[in-house]
């Protein structure tokens, strides 16, 4: 008995030191790339992503809705390149007083650079949309740092603005990985409620038509995105911007809205 007791002992002991000295492999964080999308608003109900995506995102910090209680609207347009508009758009921000986010991509910041300097001297957050407007998740890590790390510093060295914290994946593409690295990198993933397809320069269909996609799909804390490109845009935006106050709506910039989600001033999220 003794001897069947001694063996059990040197048995668990080995299969101690065998955990210790080879520990399972850490489970890797899942790069399957995730589309984001989401299924209009009805009735200015604000879309939900649904349980799982929302708890996944939670996770990481990213969000794509303020405040649901609260008729309040956070704008943000994406700049891969310019296209003649986004001086207009500057202009009609500027006469009405709204805040909005730019996101912008290596091209943009090397073509465009007195607009990006225009956007921030006027007040408005320059978010990171990439350098060269890859799909992330086919990205290495390293690769992943370099396409944000040189939109951060191209954007400091035009504008002075020291550190960037809000980032749109291109394409809306992303996975948990580059979730967890971009917020190791002290990035926020700022997704949208609200968007239609606003983009192809050659299907433009009048002021009218972006219009009433806004104001069909509006609803409390809209992240809404734009892109500059958009001639439609454009025109529309000071209607849109009228008439939604009009609804009793505000707009805020993002960086009033981390300042709700954590309880902080505002500055405090301004580079």
């Amino acid at each position: 008995m003794a001897a069947k007791e001694e063996l059990g002992m040197r048995w668990l002991i080995s299969l101690v030191l065998a955990l210790a000295l080879f520990p399972a492999p850490a489970f890797a964080i899942s790069n399957a790339p995730i589309h984001w999308g989401l299924k209009r608003s009805e009735n200015h109900e604000p879309p939900s992503a649904g349980k799982e995506l929302d708890e996944l995102l939670a996770k990481y910090d990213a969000f794509y809705l303020g405040d649901t209680s609260e008729k309040t609207i956070y704008l943000t347009f994406d700049n891969g390149y310019e296209n003649g508009y986004t001086a207009q758009i500057l202009d009609v921000l500027k006469e009405k007083h709204v805040p909005a986010a730019f996101f912008v991509t290596g091209h943009y910041l090397q073509t465009a650079p007195d607009l990006v300097k225009r956007m921030a001297a006027e007040g408005h957050i320059i978010g990171n949309h990439s350098w060269h407007h890859p799909d992330l998740t086919t990205e290495s890590d390293e690769q992943v740092r370099e396409e944000l790390e040189k939109v951060k510093e191209k954007t400091e060295e035009l504008t002075g603005q020291k550190g960037m914290m809000y980032l749109r994946p291109p394409r809306g593409i992303f996975s948990e990985r580059t979730l967890s690295l971009a917020r190791d990198l002290g990035y926020y993933h700022v997704f949208w409620s609200l968007a239609f397809v606003d983009w192809q320069t050659d299907r433009q269909r009048g002021w009218q038509y972006a219009y009433d996609q806004i104001m069909k799909q509006i609803h409390p804390g809209a992240i809404l995105l734009l892109h500059s490109v958009s001639k439609d845009n454009a025109e529309a935006l000071p209607n849109v911007i009228d008439d939604l106050r009009k609804q009793g709506y505000t707009f805020a910039s993002l960086d009033d809205l981390m300042a709700k989600k954590t309880g902080l001033h505002p500055w405090l999220f301004r580079p």
